[in-house]
């Protein structure tokens, strides 16, 4: 019997889902099991796409519908509802369980990324659904973080009061983008964050994974930062995602 996984985003075709787990179908003999990309219009569409594909058995779900999709689930996993995001979704006999492997996944690469010899403190870029799940994670890990907004009134800073603060900049050796810009199609953006301020002792992980070196981590490099990007995240997230398919 035909068994459907996808994910859904306002804009999915530059994701590398679809090739992970077709890649992994494959090499599984999974024949019977595809992985699809749907992009969503606006969240309510998910009823649309549940009535539509009888054989749907798991979503990921990306931006922006990390939050959003929780009023249409039947279920919500207690540590996805205590991030307050989901980008996980189990469907079994029409019933929508949501789950959080962001945050986890998060936490067991910057755990292994980040030397054990140092007391960080980190800034947060964006304040969203995947800033959610970050933000758990470093609770944690025990990691002092303050959230970098574009609205203030969503975070600790905007962006024109953290470059008006360049001693927080300084100070705070971790940082960590959450927010899509930079992602491709449109790789010229990044955050603006006055990057002046980064040293060799600041380590900068952005968890966009297309394209590779972002504007943001092309920047932070030549200031001597050390960076990762979201590729190690999203083969540990989709993992995780499997587990929670086949539970």
């Amino acid at each position: 019997m035909e068994k459907i996984f996808g994910l859904i985003g306002s804009t999915v075709s530059h994701s590398f889902s679809k090739s992970y787990f077709d890649e992994k179908f494959f090499r599984e003999g999974l024949r019977d099991y595809h992985y699809e990309l749907f992009p969503l219009g606006k969240i309510q569409d998910i009823e649309t796409l549940i009535k539509e594909n009888k054989g749907l058995c798991g979503l990921n779900v990306t931006l922006p519908y990390k939050e959003q999709v929780l009023k249409y689930l039947h279920e919500v996993d207690p540590v996805a509802q205590k991030i307050g995001a989901v980008n996980v979704i189990r469907v079994q006999k029409g019933k929508l369980k949501g789950f959080n492997t962001d945050s986890d996944a998060f936490f067991e690469t910057i755990e292994k990324w980040l030397p054990k010899d140092k007391v960080y403190k980190a800034l947060v870029l964006g304040s969203g659904g995947s800033s959610k799940a970050v933000r758990q994670a470093l609770t944690k890990l025990g990691v002092e973080h303050k959230i970098v907004s574009r609205e203030k009134e969503k975070g600790d800073y905007s962006y024109e009061d953290i470059n008006n603060n360049p001693k927080e900049i300084t100070e705070s050796h971790l940082v960590i983008n959450t927010t899509p810009l930079g992602m491709h199609p449109n790789t010229d953006a990044f955050p603006q964050l006055d990057l002046e301020h980064l040293t060799k002792d600041h380590y900068v992980y952005d968890l966009i994974y297309n394209p590779a070196r972002t504007q943001f981590l092309q920047k932070a490099e030549m200031r001597g930062a050390t960076i990762k990007n979201g590729l190690e995240m999203l083969h540990v997230q989709a993992e995780k995602s499997w587990q929670i398919w086949n539970n």
